[in-house]
């Protein structure tokens, strides 16, 4: 456009007195030589106030050096002295696009056209204009009659690529992607191998995770040293996206090297935050704290550093020291993506549920629509909104005990810090060997409040009804727990449960009442390794009185699908030993080999699996093998509705309360009844979130 006007000057005039050559100014501006040309045509504007020429160039000079406003000034005097002259008007329009006033030159760009309908410079400075608008779809429209006009002009065809660039990000904003492909590759049509719309299209399959389409886009912008560190850079992230993080890092490695021989400072930098970034995604967490130490020396107060320690304060759970990281970020840029979003993230991480929303969605009002934030949105409701639950399980064992059990239950969060659920359950026992039959019927409700972040309480009561031949009987049930995180690698629960032993129709006919005092911790690390103990003591209305200890070393193997093995360790002891009415025996221990795995099987439906083997020993036996066995499925059917099948099995002498094995397979239909938590339009209200 620029050059479009410039050659317009140019036709009108090339001297203006004999006296005063302009070619050397002329020249300067088609070079886009700007201040030179202002500083050439200044003296000239001032000896010569009246010359519409000189007046022009040095407009032109004025506006496209940094200072639009006075070059609007300028124009809009010729426009004056020179109403209807089309050279003043479409300078003094061009004016408002330097200024990026948009919305003041449409309509003198509207006007223009509707006098000049044929005229090149006119029709493309209002696609031009409409492209700036975003309105790109009537943008469109305009550049293809500019370049009906002037076929072979090249600048109409620069400008409808960058057209069609925009309008492709418009989709990708809006999440229809398949708009936004087709509209790149039409500009791949008109320009091969074009830069701008390869990374576009790149980008595109990086989000929807089509990995291998992201790296054949790359090997085909990587037609240059400095485009072959540019497209290493990204197949690095397409590696990670595609959870081969080791090729990950081989790659990210690959591009920082490249990138020192070329000795681009730009790319270095961005090599060096991906090399950062792929160790920390292989938790190679020492050497990524390093190498972060070297860039804050080489590179200090720079937000892509601060990101980076920001980041491995996430992956190493270090959630203060992240939002302090981006808290920096924000102060430096408050439009950053990476400092809104991340700090969004970390708050969430680190259970500050009312901050996490209020910084998402300020993140949402900087970037509309964008994936990641709307999908944060999406997960944060998720955890509030309330929800419906049927679960429907039937159980066997080898002493000819079922059960049918039917269990409804509802959530409803009236804050971000108090949660309520109600639960019935029916539960039917049978022993067809002796044709005892029992029923009961557990009705509870708990509350949890969050008393402050990482620390919960749940209280719960109700009571359990229970029927067998012709009696019954009506137990009142509680429970408390404490959950709290005291530090970032371990979880810490204490609690007491009041419950009646309904496993067959026996032990409910005995009315056994159990109360359970527990200590329950998990520790995690950064290396993989963690430890899960459970202590329980229990004191039974028989006068009975149960210790039992059961802790768990594991590995994880893998992240994705997760996989872990493990040893565990089961010891237990009664007070009393009650063979014929149930499993009591004196001492009781196991010891264990697991795995389990749970992963996707594609977008909608997950798996999980898990098994155990060892030797069980009851008092001074001789060891018994044993097994026990879970599988199951969960399935998303819509955003509202999902549903799971599961199984399992057992011949651990603990398992049941009579010592023998047992299966259940079960199903359960979880529905959430509204579409967003219930408080959040107050939410919204309160913090003056749009």
């Amino acid at each position: 456009m620029k050059k479009i006007v410039f050659y317009l000057l140019l036709i009108a005039t090339v001297t203006v007195y004999a006296q005063e050559d302009l070619t050397p100014g002329f020249k300067m501006l088609e070079k886009g030589n700007f201040k030179e040309a202002k500083t050439f045509f200044k003296p000239l504007a001032q000896a010569y106030p009246t010359n519409k020429t000189i007046l022009i160039c040095y407009g032109r000079a004025v506006g496209l050096s940094g200072e639009p406003k006075i070059a609007n000034t300028i124009f809009k005097g010729l426009l004056e002295k020179h109403p209807n002259d089309f050279e003043v008007q479409i300078n003094y329009y061009e004016s408002f696009l330097w200024a990026n006033q948009f919305k003041e030159a449409k309509p003198l760009y509207a006007d223009l056209v509707a006098n000049n309908p044929k005229n090149f410079a006119a029709i493309l400075g209002y696609a031009n204009t409409l492209s700036n608008l975003k309105e790109y779809k009537e943008a469109l429209k305009w550049v293809n009659k500019a370049i009906e006009v002037d076929p072979d002009n090249n600048s109409a065809k620069v400008s409808k690529k960058y057209i069609k660039l925009g309008y492709a990000n418009y989709y990708v904003n809006n999440q229809n992607y398949k708009k936004g492909e087709s509209l790149l590759k039409e500009i791949l049509e008109d320009f091969k191998d074009d830069k701008d719309a390869l990374l576009n299209l790149a980008n595109i399959y990086l989000i929807t995770k089509d990995v291998n389409k992201a790296k054949n886009t790359y090997y085909q912008y990587a037609k240059t040293p400095k485009d072959t560190v540019t497209a290493l850079i990204g197949i690095a992230l397409a590696e990670h996206i595609g959870e081969k993080d080791k090729i990950a890092l081989e790659t990210a490695i690959n591009a920082k090297q490249k990138a020192e021989k070329i000795e681009d400072f730009e790319l270095i930098e961005k090599s060096n935050e991906r090399y950062v970034q792929a160790l920390i995604w292989n938790r190679k967490f020492v050497s990524a704290k390093k190498e972060i130490e070297v860039l804050e020396e080489k590179y200090p107060n720079r937000n892509w550093v601060m990101s980076l320690k920001a980041t491995l304060g996430m992956y190493t759970s270090k959630f203060k020291t992240s939002i302090s990281n981006y808290n920096t970020i924000l102060a430096n840029d408050s439009l950053s993506f990476d400092g809104n979003l991340g700090k969004a993230n970390a708050l969430f991480a680190s259970d500050k549920i009312v901050p996490a929303y209020v910084t998402t969605y300020k993140t949402l009002e900087i970037f509309p629509k964008q994936k990641d934030a709307t999908g944060l949105i999406k997960k944060l409701n998720k955890n509030y909104t309330p929800f419906a639950e049927q679960q429907v399980s039937y159980t066997f064992d080898n002493g000819d005990n079922t059960a049918l059990s039917l269990k409804t239950a509802a959530m409803v969060p009236l804050s971000t810090k108090f949660k309520t659920t109600v639960t019935y359950q029916y539960r039917t026992t049978e022993n067809t060997t002796t044709n005892n039959k029992a029923t009961a019927h557990l009705v509870q409700a708990d509350v949890e409040y969050k008393l402050m972040p990482q620390t919960n309480l749940l209280a719960s009561a109700g009571f359990n009804n229970s029927r067998f031949s012709n009696t019954s009987y009506t137990q009142p049930i509680l429970q408390a727990k404490l959950q709290t995180k005291p530090l970032s690698f371990l979880n810490l629960d204490l609690g007491y449960q009041r419950e009646v032993q309904s496993f067959n129709a026996e032990l409910i006919e005995r009315e056994i009442v159990m109360n359970h005092y527990s200590l329950i911790y998990n520790l995690s690390t950064n290396f993989n390794l963690g430890w899960y103990t459970q202590l329980i003591h229990t004191k039974q209305t028989d006068d009975n009185e149960r210790n039992l200890l059961f802790t768990s070393l594991y590995y994880n193997v893998l992240r994705k699908p997760a996989l872990k093995f493990g040893l565990n360790y089961q010891y237990i002891t009664f007070k009393d030993q009650l063979p014929v009415i149930y499993f009591s025996p004196e001492t009781y221990k196991a010891f264990e080999l697991f795995g389990d795995v749970r992963g996707k099987i594609n977008e909608k439906t997950n798996y999980f699996a898990s098994a155990a083997t060892g030797l069980q020993y009851v008092e001074e036996q001789d060891a018994s093998s044993l097994f026990r066995a879970e599988a199951g499925l969960t399935h998303q059917f819509s955003e509202r509705l999902i549903g799971d099948v599961y199984g399992k099995y057992s011949n651990i002498a603990s398992a049941t309360a009579a010592g023998f094995e047992f299966t259940e397979v079960g199903i359960k239909l979880k529905y959430y009844l509204t579409k967003k938590p219930l408080f959040l339009d107050k939410l919204k209200k309160k913090y003056q979130i749009k």
